[in-house]
């Protein structure tokens, strides 16, 4: 077989090296049974090559394009206009010429062409590269498609394909150009149709922009074209706006655009049978690709033909799923972390996680709240949790609900919040129930000890813990860590504050139009790890503020040598010492904690500098207990207040006692709800530093900060 020349028919998609994305496309499109492709040939990637590689003006051009940065915008268009002039003038080989004349001869010499490019990172799912290279239509007799041939390859380095290959990581040696030429339809409509809507990523609708003549009118944004919307077999949308120009072939080749006669201007390019027709065939040719396509097609003599499909790179992954309708929230950003997950981290929190509904997609994890909303108890709780945490995500979803016949659509089946959901349990109502009773603060004193003596005891099981036997004992020690988490004592005290904030929220909105008021009276409670943090913080700036050379240094610290830097410097030792107990307490922590492969504050000390430099900057000497004050007074002042005015409504007596009762139960046991996490976060600090360092430990305090291990490389 020829290596220069292959038919549609020869290619499939083993064949991307050879022929490009768009090539590989036709070739698959032409073996999907009821897909009417015009004939066509690819001109090889290997063509390309032999033409170019031998050049040696052509590889020194290259190493000099290699060397430029994408915003070096001039140096990029003299060295690319020149590499384009020379791949033009060298022509095509003898033998090269004579197979694309024989198969111009077979497809009937007389007929015009399109002629367009097909680079080996074309079409591709990660990146389109769409219109990054040229295409030429109504090209006629063979000597014009052989200059059109060269003037393909010579299109690979136009500014903008060389400008977007260095903004996309893509090498410039390692992508080459396969030439489709195929012939040429002259149609009275065409246009691009979306598998899935491109405005509302909805995959299940289907968008087709169509208007009349040739497809080059909507690609070059000469027309405003009809819009079609199907879904499930039924147009659900049409936009029919006038449109004033065609583009035609002409007769000698090349185009011309023309304008439309007046009484066609507002007429509807594709009639409704048309329209199903069509979205019937690109839900057929997505199926065979197994993704969202961007296709183009066209109409001629009243038959539908496709011209090319490519993947909709701009869409967001969706979970795998069994093809019904779903409904999934970033766990993420309920989480305030937008940034995507890496593999293992998303891998540990799902196991963690147990049976809670965690879905993957796009490097992030998505809880599935499709069977919650479809129950009215279900979306009663979802719509309450969310309400707070995520007001924006609470309004997209009443969007939804509102829509016709939406509701009714959601499948039926085991909500994620339940009593079956891992750590609900009637014991945990039990417990709700006697901690709102006695409003005793000691339980949470309690909780905090065990889960103290939790912490030591993991650091002791694992001094002697090393290699393979690390798997197992991470393993192990999630049973004790959910365990830690889901204790009905603990998170009964933590339901009881949380419960308490919501009753004061919507209470003091109802009866006193107050919003969010459980804010301000919840400033400065005991046991909340967060506040208390960043008040440290504020310590270890007390100790920094006196001492210039250490400030001076945190402009340049590094990780690598941060401790042994300070100790050189006046006053270091002492910053030191601050810093090292800040992160003896807090240094399991960090910016998107909920990954575990981030790197923690005790591994990454500096990521605390601009904190550290910012409260130098801002706060007075001895903030933390003027902050800390200042704010007991504030909630002290916002419960006199909330309680007087209720005591001057109809029934103020019995709302205000019932009122002052909640407050204290917010007070004593909604700082708390961070505590159980600590252990989670201080067995993956202490895990990650026996994974570096095999199991071997000092003084039982993990590793040193700035030293501790990663788990990612280990595993």
């Amino acid at each position: 077989m020829n290596s220069f020349v292959l038919w549609f028919r020869e290619i499939d998609r083993t064949k991307l090296a050879a022929v490009g994305g768009k090539g590989v496309n036709l070739g698959e499109l032409s073996r999907i049974a009821g897909i009417r492709v015009p004939e066509g040939f690819c001109v090889t990637t290997e063509a390309y090559k032999r033409t170019v590689s031998q050049n040696p003006e052509f590889n020194a051009l290259l190493d000099r394009l290699s060397a430029l940065k994408a915003d070096d915008r001039e140096g990029i268009g003299e060295i690319s206009a020149q590499i384009r002039r020379l791949i033009e003038g060298t022509g095509i080989a003898a033998d090269m010429a004579e197979e694309i004349a024989r198969r111009l001869a077979e497809l009937g010499e007389e007929s015009a062409f399109a002629v367009r490019s097909s680079a080996t990172a074309e079409d591709l799912p990660q990146a389109s590269f769409a219109g990054q290279q040229d295409t030429y239509l109504n090209v006629r007799g063979k000597d014009a498609v052989l200059r059109h041939v060269s003037k393909c390859w010579a299109s690979l380095f136009t500014d903008r394909a060389v400008v977007y290959r260095l903004q996309n990581g893509f090498d410039h040696r390692k992508v080459y150009l396969s030439v489709v030429i195929q012939r040429m339809v002259f149609p009275e409509a065409s246009g691009i149709m979306f598998t899935a809507d491109p405005v509302t990523s909805n995959r299940k609708v289907l968008s087709i922009d169509a208007g009349f003549g040739l497809g080059e009118a909507l690609v070059s944004g000469l027309v405003n074209p009809d819009n079609y919307k199907v879904r499930e077999g039924r147009i659900v949308d049409k936009k029919i706006p006038a449109k004033k120009t065609v583009v035609h072939a002409k007769g000698d080749g090349g185009t011309e655009v023309r304008e439309i006669e007046p009484g066609r201007q507002n007429a509807q390019v594709l009639a409704d049978e048309q329209i199903l027709e069509l979205a019937h065939l690109g839900r057929k040719i997505e199926a065979h690709f197994g993704r969202p396509q961007d296709i183009e097609w066209c109409l001629a003599g009243g038959e539908l033909s496709i011209l090319q499909s490519r993947p909709i790179t701009t869409l967001f992954p969706v979970p795998e799923n069994d093809g019904r309708m779903r409904i999934y929230v970033s766990f993420g950003h309920q989480q305030m972390m937008t940034d995507p997950i890496r593999p293992l981290g998303m891998s540990f929190f799902q196991f963690l996680a147990g049976n809670f509904p965690l879905r993957k997609a796009g490097g992030r994890l998505f809880w599935d709240v499709t069977h919650d909303l479809a129950s009215p108890v279900g979306r009663r709780i979802v719509l309450s949790m969310m309400s707070k945490s995520d007001p924006l995500i609470v309004n997209a979803i009443r969007s939804l609900m509102r829509r016709k016949g939406f509701l009714s659509s959601l499948p039926r089946g085991k909500r994620s919040i339940s009593m079956r959901t891992e750590g609900m349990s009637w014991a945990l109502l039990f417990q709700i129930f006697k901690v709102y009773r006695k409003n005793d603060p000691a339980v949470v004193q309690d909780a905090v000890a065990r889960c103290e003596a939790s912490i030591n005891e993991l650091r002791q099981r694992i001094a002697d813990v090393s290699g393979d036997g690390l798997f197992a004992f991470i393993l192990e020690d999630q049973k004790q860590t959910k365990a830690m988490l889901y204790d009905p004592r603990g998170y009964g005290a933590i339901m009881a504050g949380v419960l308490a904030s919501v009753w004061i929220n919507s209470k003091m909105e109802k009866w006193l139009g107050e919003k969010s008021a459980a804010d301000t009276l919840a400033q400065s409670v005991p046991n909340n790890v967060t506040s208390e943090m960043g008040l440290a913080l504020l310590d270890v700036a007390d100790v920094v503020r006196q001492h210039p050379a250490v400030i001076e240094y945190f402009h340049r610290a590094g990780d690598e040598t941060f401790f042994a830097d300070l100790a050189e410097l006046e006053g270091g030792e002492e910053v030191a010492r601050s810093l090292r107990a800040f992160l003896e307490k807090y240094g399991m922590r960090c910016s998107g904690e909920i990954d575990i492969t981030r790197p923690r504050w005790n591994e990454r000390p500096t990521a605390l500098i601009p904190a550290i430099l910012s409260n130098v900057k801002n706060f007075a000497p001895g903030a933390r207990g003027v902050i800390f004050e200042e704010r007991r007074q504030e909630a002290e002042q916002k419960e006199k207040e909330l309680l007087s005015r209720l005591e001057r409504l109809p029934g103020g007596r019995r709302k205000a006692k019932k009122t002052k009762r909640m407050i204290s139960l917010l007070r004593n046991y909604i700082g708390y709800r961070e505590i159980p996490q600590v252990r989670p976060r201080q067995a993956l600090l202490d895990l990650q530093a026996g994974a570096a360092e095999g199991g071997r430990r000092s003084g039982g305090k993990g590793p040193p900060p700035g030293k501790g291990g990663r788990l990612l490389p280990v595993l």
